[in-house]
C-alpha cells in the first residue's frame, strides 16, 4: 500500500483524532455485536501505547442530520469500548463546538475521548469544508480506520484529512492490502465467486473481475438472470428483466470462464418453511422459485476451485437466512475454508455467511466493509483512502 500508516509518524504527547467504522447494531441501548468495535482495537492500542491521547469520531446508522437523537447515540458503544480496552473512554456531548474542543484539549496520554455520532450533523454526509475543520481542531494527526466507511466522500472519512497529516490505521492497511491482491497482480489460478440477490449491482463488479480473474463462478439470485438470458424458464424465481440484455454480453465476453449453476434447491414459495425439491436448472415446475445452489452445482464448482491460489468471494449463493436453503453456500463456504488458497471475503452478508457455517477463522481475510469492498473491486478509487497522505 502506497499510503502513510499510523507507524510512519511520530505520535509520542500528540492528539490523534482517528475516524473508526463504530456503525455496530444496537438493541435496547445495548451493542449486540462488537466485531467492528474489536477490529479496530489493534489501532487504537497502538496510539496509546505510543503515548499520544485519543479522539473517537463514527457514524452510527441514519439519523436525521438535525441533531442528538437518543436511538443513535454512540454512548452504547463508548461504554463497550471502555471494558475491552480496561480504561475509562469519555463521552462527549456532540462531535464539534466549543465544550467538546476543551474536553479534547483536557485530554492526557493514554486517555480516550469519544465524539458523539458525525451524522448528527447534516454537513458530515454533504463533505462540508467547514464542518471538517472543526473535527479537524479536537488533534494534531488524523487516522483513519474506517474501511467500511471509505467509500463515502464525508467531513470525518474525507474533507477532514485537508487540515492534518492524514494516515491509515492497521485495519484500513490490512483491508486495502488483501482487496488488492484481487485487483493488482493476483496469484493464479484465481478464482472469483460473485452471488447476492441482484446482477445490477454487480455488473461494474463482473466487467472488472473477469479481466482479473481465471474463473467467475456466480450463484444466487444474480444467476438467475444470467440463466434466463441463456434461454431456461426461471419461473417464479427472481430474475431482472432489464438486465438480461446485459448478462447475454457478459455470457458472450467471458467465453469459457463464467461458470453457473446447473441444479438448484427450488420452493413452491418464498418462506423458511415452504415444500422444496431439486431440479436442474432446465426443469423448474411452474410457480417454484430458485432458492439456492443444488448439490450438481456444489460438485462443480467445489471442483472449480480445487488448486486456486487465490479465492475471492462477494456475496451468498442463496437464501441462507433460512436454514433450508443454507447448504450450498455453507458446503462453498468450506471448501474455501480448506482449500490452502489465500481467501478474501467481501464482508457484508459472505461475512456473516462464513461466520455462520463456521469458518470465518479459517479464511484468510473477512472485510468489515460490503459497500467498500464491493467499489474497490469494481476498480473504483475509495474516497477515504485518496485523501490519506502518500509515502
Amino acid at each position: 500500500m502506497n499510503k502513510k500508516t499510523v507507524k510512519d509518524i511520530n505520535l509520542k504527547g500528540k492528539r490523534v483524532l482517528m475516524r473508526v467504522d463504530f456503525n455496530v447494531p444496537i438493541e435496547n441501548g445495548v451493542v449486540t455485536d462488537d466485531k467492528r468495535i474489536r477490529a479496530a482495537l489493534p489501532t487504537i492500542q497502538y496510539v496509546l501505547d505510543q503515548g499520544a491521547s485519543l479522539v473517537l469520531m463514527s457514524h452510527l446508522g441514519r439519523p436525521k442530520g438535525t441533531g442528538f437523537e437518543a436511538e443513535f447515540s454512540l454512548k452504547p458503544v463508548a461504554q463497550v469500548l471502555s471494558q475491552l480496552l480496561n480504561r475509562p473512554v469519555q463521552m462527549a456531548p456532540d462531535c464539534i463546538g466549543p465544550e467538546v474542543e476543551a474536553m479534547a484539549r483536557a485530554l492526557q496520554p493514554g486517555q480516550v475521548l469519544m465524539l458523539e455520532n458525525v451524522r448528527f450533523h447534516k454537513e458530515e454526509e454533504k463533505n462540508d469544508t467547514e464542518f471538517a475543520k472543526k473535527l479537524a481542531a479536537l488533534g494534531e494527526v488524523y487516522v483513519n480506520d474506517a474501511f467500511g466507511a471509505a467509500h463515502r466522500a464525508h467531513a470525518s472519512t474525507t474533507a477532514v484529512a485537508q487540515f492534518l497529516p492524514a494516515v491509515s490505521g492497521f485495519l484500513m492497511q490490512q483491508e486495502l492490502e488483501y482487496l488488492s491482491r484481487a485487483t493488482l497482480n493476483p496469484e493464479r489460478p484465481y478464482i472469483a465467486i460473485l452471488g447476492g440477490a441482484k446482477i445490477s449491482d454487480k455488473i461494474a463488479v463482473i466487467e472488472n473481475l473477469l479481466t482479473k480473474c481465471d474463473k467467475l463462478i456466480i450463484g444466487g439470485g444474480m444467476a438467475n438472470t444470467f440463466l434466463a438470458a441463456q434461454g431456461y424458464n426461471m419461473q417464479d424465481s427472481l430474475v431482472e428483466p432489464n438486465s438480461i440484455e446485459t448478462a447475454k454480453k457478459i455470457i458472450a465476453s467471458a467465453g469459457n470462464k463464467l461458470l453457473l449453476p446447473v441444479d438448484a434447491v427450488i420452493a413452491d414459495k418464498f418462506d423458511a418453511n415452504a415444500n422444496t425439491q431439486v431440479v436442474d436448472v432446465d426443469k423448474i415446475p411452474a410457480g417454484w422459485r430458485v432458492m439456492d445452489i443444488g448439490p450438481k452445482t456444489v460438485a462443480k464448482f467445489s471442483e472449480a476451485l480445487k488448486g486456486a491460489k487465490l479465492i475471492v468471494w462477494n456475496g451468498p449463493l442463496g437464501v441462507f437466512e433460512m436454514p433450508k436453503f443454507a447448504e450450498g453456500t455453507f458446503a462453498i463456504a468450506k471448501v474455501l475454508a480448506s482449500s490452502g488458497a489465500t481467501t478474501v471475503i467481501g464482508g457484508g452478508d459472505s461475512a456473516s455467511a462464513v461466520k455462520k457455517a463456521g469458518v470465518a477463522k479459517q479464511m484468510t481475510h473477512v472485510s468489515t466493509g460490503g459497500g467498500a469492498s464491493l467499489e474497490f473491486l469494481e476498480g473504483r478509487v475509495l474516497p477515504g483512502v485518496a485523501a490519506l497522505n502518500d509515502k
